[in-house]
């Protein structure tokens, strides 16, 4: 094997000058997406509304089959109408978290919260473990 000392290598660009030219499009697809913040002084408006929190209510059924809104007991046979007197002091807008034990028929629950519903509140979750 013979190396030759007087030849002189050269430089291959082509692979530097291919990444480049992907570099220089990348930054032209997203330079005009690029927003700069500016910090601008808005003027007040006139009118001035306070946004006050409406307060939850908390309904939660244990495995005894024991209702409670909000710590007043109710009982189970005839919630609906019972639920609907009480619930024309309170805000509609306000919301309702419901929480039942794990043991409990999946219908009982979905009845509560239909009566919930039709007292009419529309802000109903219910509540989990995770």
């Amino acid at each position: 094997m013979y190396y030759d000392w007087d030849e002189k290598p050269e430089l291959n660009i082509t692979p530097l000058v291919d990444v480049m030219l992907v570099l220089l499009a990348i930054l032209m697809v997203i330079a005009p997406n690029i927003v700069y913040e500016e910090l601008i002084n808005l003027p007040q408006g006139s009118a001035q509304k306070v946004v006050s929190k409406a307060r939850s209510i908390h309904i939660s059924i244990n495995e005894k089959k024991e209702l409670k809104v909000n710590n007043n007991n109710f009982e189970l046979l005839g919630f609906e109408d019972n639920f609907y007197g009480y619930s024309q002091k309170l805000n509609k807008k306000s919301s309702v978290m419901i929480s039942a034990d794990r043991s409990l028929d999946y219908g009982l629950v979905m009845s509560i919260l239909a009566a919930v519903k039709h007292a009419g509140f529309s802000e109903v979750s219910l509540a989990t473990n995770g």
